[in-house]
């Protein structure tokens, strides 16, 4: 539950600009597509110059998922900053997440496809499996939002939000709804996330 990316994280511009280039080429290429010195060539800057900022590819992929969990954060609170409307709590609630979804199925594509392709990458190294697992939606927030709406057990309802949006992102990037030709920022392809994503909360939170 993740709008522009921004830089709040204090990240200075030159390895704002890495960590970009990091989820470019991800996102384009695949995870063996990002070495240091293809950052330095899509950057237009001299060859070693992203090694100088980032040694190792670890550090490279680290700095790369907390920039992308930095932009999750900024996304989500920004929408909670939005006038709230509607009314009701529930439909509120649905709202919010489907606009977090949308967003990552248009203006942070790049975002969600750059995730998967780093996932590769995280095959036996905990601390990039453990960053890259919660750098699109958010356990915390989740469970923020559920407890607002009452939900017995927050925990444990926002581990089951989590994993169901990580699921209706996927099929909607790569399964069966990619072949719908849905928009992503337009009515329809708000509509087609709507229903499913209300029932959740509903259960989840014991209002349905």
């Amino acid at each position: 539950m993740a709008a522009a990316r921004s830089t709040s994280d204090n990240t200075p511009p030159r390895r704002h600009a890495i960590c970009e280039a990091v989820l470019d080429l991800a996102a384009a290429g695949g995870n063996r597509a990002v070495t240091h010195h293809a950052v330095d060539d899509r950057l237009g800057i001299a060859r070693g110059s992203t090694s100088y900022y980032y040694r190792t590819r670890h550090d490279l992929l680290t700095a790369a998922i907390t920039h992308l969990t930095a932009a999750s954060r900024d996304a989500f609170h920004t929408a909670l900053d939005t006038p709230a409307e509607p009314a009701d709590p529930l439909d509120r609630a649905t709202e919010l997440v489907v606009g977090q979804l949308d967003l990552l199925l248009g203006d942070r594509r790049r975002d969600a496809l750059a995730r998967y392709a780093l996932a590769a990458d995280t095959a036996g190294n905990d601390d990039l499996r453990g960053a890259l697992a919660v750098c699109l939606f958010s356990p915390t927030a989740a469970e923020s939002l559920l407890t607002t709406l009452g939900a017995d057990d927050p925990a444990r309802a926002a581990r089951d939000l989590v994993s169901l949006l990580e699921g209706l992102l996927f099929d909607r990037l790569h399964g069966a709804r990619s072949l719908l030709g849905l928009t992503p920022g337009t009515p329809a392809g708000r509509a087609d996330l709507r229903p499913a994503i209300r029932r959740w909360l509903a259960a989840l939170s014991g209002r349905g």
